[in-house]
């Protein structure tokens, strides 16, 4: 039944790349559910033996034009047995239950693990914090989850490359944040991240029938793909801030400290025009399916919410790099898209040069008070003039004294260098999104267009100060490449995280209250030299007092708000529906990372309490991370570790 699934999936997406194109005068509606009645998004949908199909959309429903009304369909869906259903001719809508099936055995698991035991070799890149993954495959024929040269990807692109034999993508290493005991430590500080990367790339993996590498997971930003229903900012700043105390679901004697910022919304039309530069990689290594072709259709759904006001160019890069779209209006549209249309993939890639010539062209089409954006898009393998890491950061660096932002989106599989995407990203006053299918396309380019393309607040910073009265240490959940040292809170030169219009940010910090012990706070000797003294802090009821700081999207000089947090602790199940699924999420990431403190988490544990935090769901995030759990939990009880 997999080689079934996998042939009909290659027919629908290789030859049918625009679904239902062969679509006949017979028109049928239906919907997939999983046994529970849940629905399935982006279950494949096959008119058998045709190359007519497509997917069902978020709420499980299709619509597809059929050659014959009494037509027999292929219903399938990663990780559940296929269906076929015979159409009838009295156009009675089809439902479709599919049952779990197994179908691990046929997949090789790129990462840690996988269905079989294999070597995976850590190998250190140039930059010493960048690991490269090369996985050695079970069998000539088998690479991170491509048989016979085809990547399984539902919801996705296939990829036909059949000259990548290893696995080299590179992921920056993270040192997980440790508790620190507030009598030592009492300050926090770190930067603000909004980039939702690690998501849709961890996403990938496991819709690929594996487990993504543990480096490949950064907390922060799966928690931060989520919208959260923060209240909108009713002062001055342009973010509200909100912060709520609960019990830890891993832990019962813990706690859990929830940090919210919600950027203020601001209507399409009423956003500053803009002057974007496309900056778009065409060299040979995105000659595949799921890199320059996927990125065009990105790129066109972009170019749909452009207004007259906005003007576009474009810069391509391979061997060299040129302008091959002079600034053009938002509203010429068709010019764009023809534009994007011509682009072909092939040669070496300057991705220096066409980064220096993507800002020249910004600065040169500026608009004051507007918005100023390069948007790269690439696999990140730059390998001809300026690519290692450093040189590419203090070229961005460099450039963004000009005022223009830059915005990173990440294509592809097999040789993606996310370490590198998230280093240019962080220095470039900008974000970073891994567009792993059409869907992710439209969430990042489209549902977030506000929050991705238009900056409202930039070098944003926190500062937690805990009173030791109450908390005895405390542990940060992600952000370890957002770290900032304590007296960078007040030094406006040190660069920071910006915040877009509409765009939520949530932190999470593991507290262990003053009266419970814990082996994660490690003691030391008497000092000798200075006074052992005790932090006592003042019982006034304050757990904390958080700090922020941030700029104006054209300012120099930050400005200081704080908000103070209570020693008032709610139930877990009284908790509000942000609580529970931010922590939900992050339970997933630290058993996703293998975490050391992770504790008593459970995939079970996660699914009861995402369920519980569900909430509206109306564009079906929440209910694929739940699906997503469940596979992983399958998964892991199947697999064999190799580390």
């Amino acid at each position: 039944m997999m080689k079934n699934w996998i042939t009909s999936l290659f027919c629908l997406l290789i030859f049918g790349s625009t679904f239902g194109q062969h679509a006949g005068p017979y028109i049928v509606k239906g919907i997939v559910y999983d046994e529970s009645k849940e629905v399935l998004i982006g279950a494949s949908v096959l008119e058998k033996g045709t190359t007519n199909g497509t997917f069902t959309d978020i709420d499980g429903s299709f619509v597809l034009g059929l050659k014959d009304s009494l037509s027999i369909l292929i219903i399938s869906y990663l990780g559940y047995e296929s269906e076929e259903i015979k159409v009838s001719s009295n156009g009675k809508e089809v439902e479709a239950i599919l049952s779990p099936g197994m179908v691990l055995e046929e997949v090789t698991v790129n990462g840690y693990h996988g269905p079989k035991e294999r070597k995976v070799k850590r190998n250190r890149n140039k930059n010493r914090n960048a690991v490269a993954y090369e996985v050695a495959p079970s069998t000539p024929a088998m690479i991170q989850g491509r048989s016979s040269g085809m990547v399984m990807q539902p919801h996705s692109y296939i990829q036909q490359d059949l000259a990548i034999q290893h696995n080299t993508e590179e992921y920056n290493l993270i040192q997980e944040n440790k508790f620190l005991a507030v009598e030592n430590e009492p300050l926090s500080t770190f930067s603000i991240d909004v980039d939702a990367a690690s998501y849709s790339n961890m996403r990938r993996f496991i819709q690929n029938g594996g487990l993504p590498p543990r480096d490949a997971v950064r907390i922060e930003e799966m928690v931060n793909y989520f919208d959260y229903e923060y209240p909108q900012p009713k002062e001055v700043h342009p973010f509200a801030v909100v912060t709520e105390l609960s019990e830890s679901p891993w832990n019962q004697e813990h706690q859990l400290l929830h940090i919210g910022l919600q950027g203020k919304h601001i209507p399409t039309e009423n956003l500053p025009a803009s002057n974007l530069v496309f900056l778009i990689d065409v060299s040979g290594s995105m000659n595949s399916s799921n890199k320059l072709p996927l990125l065009k259709s990105s790129f066109k759904l972009l170019t749909a919410q452009l207004r007259a006001k906005d003007k576009v160019s474009m810069v391509v890069y391979a061997g060299s790099s040129g302008v091959v779209l002079k600034p053009t209006s938002g509203d010429r549209k068709h010019t764009i898209r023809e534009a994007l249309d011509k682009l072909q993939a092939g040669g070496s890639t300057a991705g220096g040069a066409g980064i220096q010539l993507a800002y020249k062209l910004a600065r040169e089409n500026f608009v004051e008070g507007g918005n100023n954006r390069v948007i790269l898009a690439t696999d990140g393998d730059f390998n001809v003039g300026q690519t290692s890491e450093g040189e590419l950061v203090q070229m961005i660096e460099k450039e963004r004294e000009s005022g223009v932002f830059l915005t990173v989106m990440g294509f592809g599989t097999g040789n993606y260098k996310d370490s590198k995407m998230q280093q240019l990203a962080n220095k470039g006053n900008g974000n970073h999104a891994y567009i792993d299918n059409i869907e992710e396309a439209r969430k990042v380019l489209v549902n977030e267009f506000g929050g991705s393309m238009f900056t409202i607040a930039k070098d944003v910073k926190l500062q937690l100060e805990f009173n030791p009265a109450y908390v005895a240490g405390y542990r940060l959940i992600g952000y370890e490449n957002r770290m900032l040292a304590n007296e960078d809170f007040n030094d406006d030169q040190k660069d920071a995280g910006e915040l877009g219009a509409g765009h939520t940010v949530t932190a999470i910090y593991e507290i262990i209250p003053a009266d419970v012990e814990s082996d994660f706070l490690k003691g030391v000797d008497k000092l000798k030299y200075q006074s052992n003294k005790t932090a006592k802090g003042a019982k006034n009821g304050e757990l904390m007092t958080v700090k922020l700081r941030y700029k104006k999207p054209d300012g120099d000089k930050s400005i200081l708000l704080s908000h103070v947090q209570s020693n008032k602790s709610s139930k877990l199940q009284e908790s509000s529906d942000n609580f529970r699924w931010s922590a939900a999420v992050a339970e997933f990431g630290m058993l996703l990372r293998d975490s050391e403190f992770k504790q008593a988490s459970s995939y079970e544990q996660i699914i009861d309490l995402a369920k519980t935090a569900k909430g509206a769901d109306e564009e079906g995030y929440r209910m694929e991370f739940i699906r997503m759990v469940r596979s992983v939990r399958d998964l892991s009880e199947t697999t064999t570790v190799g580390k």
